[in-house]
């Protein structure tokens, strides 16, 4: 018998205190014995070779799901409840830009239950009635602070929403979407103070897989969209890459849950310019990534620019899409839990719907499939 070994890769180091399951496994192959398994390990810079099974994916899945490594973690689902703490981003007000980004109508992306209008209570308290209905064994929630930028503010306002948010009985910690330039050293200060139980004294929480809690769940979701400068200016960002690698290396480097978002098809990228960008996402030290294919939304000024360059954009067909994002998977770090791989977008604030009305649950179906069919998974080609 013999150990076979292919190809250099050097193990990413995990970013967070999750409970993570740490294995080396050797497929045996036969054949005459003359190296001892000892040596085989012990060699620098490769790779054991592996199935899926064998990265001990959360439910066993063929990829690191963010919602099985929640399980994992905290030994229960954890639900988004989507709120509107009334922001805005310095692209619109004019810090560093007007009229936001350009594929941008925020009113797209957040349920109707979430409103500016209605203190954050009563949006929590509607968004817990509106998810009980769909997953009725939850039991605990996180506050998501998703519409716009949300740590564009003083630190003395931010203070008082998240702590307001926090005082939820049902509510055990808080996630956070902003921008990588409305972040400052203060800000990430606190929030690490708050994840480490050094803010709300007396604060405890019960949860199934780590019991009592004295510190809130705080997790920073960053909207990165694209890792090329040209598209970034493109859609009127006001921000570079740069800026948004020193935001995640800033905010991992105080022990802090970092996930990010990227968009795929913006104009003027190829589909082999998104392949080569898993590179630098494996690069950021991220907990967790959501991918969403571009929707071309009503009103926006991309919708301008795309009846005018329609050849600048690529479009994805839903089988077209279910490859390309397989092909994606391949290519980023198995301890990069996905959160995301596609969105939806109300038809109402869309002129088209090429892949019908299809739901997520279907999508994620439809992708597990699919990596089944390729015999693949997360990682495979690093």
């Amino acid at each position: 018998m013999h150990t076979k070994i292919e190809n250099s890769y050097e193990s990413t180091k995990m970013l967070t205190s999750a409970p993570v399951i740490k294995r080396t496994f050797i497929r045996i192959y036969s054949g005459r014995p003359h190296l001892s398994a000892a040596f085989l390990l012990s060699l620098p810079r490769k790779k054991i070779v592996m199935g899926y099974e064998e990265y001990g994916f959360p439910d066993g899945k063929r990829y690191n799901s963010f919602v099985g490594y929640f399980k994992r973690k905290y030994g229960e689902r954890l639900q988004k409840i989507v709120l509107d703490a009334g922001f805005t981003c310095p692209n619109r007000d004019g810090k560093v830009g007007r009229g936001g980004c350009t594929y941008c109508d925020n009113a797209a992306f957040h349920p109707s239950y979430s409103t500016a209008g209605k203190s954050l209570r009563q949006q929590m308290d509607e968004g817990i009635g509106f998810h009980k209905v769909r997953y009725r064994t939850t039991e605990h929630y996180l506050a998501y602070f998703q519409s716009f930028s949300n740590t564009y503010a003083s630190l003395d306002r931010l203070k008082v929403l998240y702590e307001e948010a926090l005082q939820h009985p049902d509510v055990v910690g808080i996630v956070i979407g902003t921008r990588p330039d409305c972040v400052d050293e203060q800000k990430l200060d606190y929030l690490a103070d708050l994840a480490q139980g050094r803010v709300l004294k007396g604060w405890s929480r019960s949860l199934a897989g780590t019991g009592e809690r004295t510190a809130p769940v705080v997790i920073v979701e960053y909207g990165i969209e694209s890792c090329y400068d040209r598209t970034l200016l493109r859609i009127n960002r006001g921000h570079d890459f740069e800026t948004a690698r020193r935001a995640v290396h800033a905010t991992a480097q105080r022990g802090l849950d970092v996930g990010a978002h990227f968009i795929l098809g913006l104009p003027g990228e190829t589909r082999q310019m998104m392949l080569d960008s898993c590179a630098l996402i494996n690069e950021l030290p991220l907990r967790s990534v959501k991918f969403h294919q571009l929707q071309i939304v009503k009103g926006t000024r991309m919708e301008q620019e795309y009846a005018e360059c329609p050849q600048d954009f690529e479009r994805f067909t839903l089988d077209g899409y279910l490859d390309f994002f397989t092909d994606m998977l391949e290519r980023l770090r198995p301890t990069l839990s996905i959160e995301r791989f596609a969105g939806e977008v109300p038809p109402r604030f869309v002129n088209e719907t090429p892949w019908g009305l299809i739901r997520n649950v279907e999508l994620l179906r439809l992708l597990d499939q699919r990596l089944e069919e390729r015999d693949t998974w997360q990682g495979r080609l690093l």
